[in-house]
């Protein structure tokens, strides 16, 4: 009777690094609601930039939605898209307030 072989792999990171970091420290998916109900909020009040960061809330609560459901691979395909619209509308804000500051600036130049 031959000897059974199996293969052994052995991991060259610690657990910890290997983790994915969109996750919580549970395992659990972020759903960043707080970060997209702040980009609705302050694009309203500076540049009426909300309507473009409302598709972002609308992502993160269904990612949270999607969590405590158990659905976890939904809550990461939503999570991932409300952070990536939760990225480009605080680099509008930024960018409209920046304009701004360089239009004022200019203006009280001449």
């Amino acid at each position: 009777m031959k000897p059974r072989q199996t293969e052994v792999s052995i991991p060259l990171q610690p657990p910890e690094r290997g983790a994915t970091p969109a996750a919580g420290p549970d395992g659990q998916p972020r759903d960043y609601v707080v970060w997209s109900l702040f980009n609705v909020l302050l694009g309203y009040g500076l540049a009426y930039l909300g309507c473009l960061c409302f598709p972002a809330l609308v992502f993160s609560i269904k990612a949270r939605d999607c969590k405590v459901l158990g659905d976890l691979e939904g809550a990461r395909r939503h999570a991932a898209r409300a952070k990536m619209l939760n990225i480009i509308c605080s680099l509008l804000m930024v960018l409209s307030v920046v304009i701004c500051i360089i239009i004022i600036i200019i203006t009280f130049t001449t």
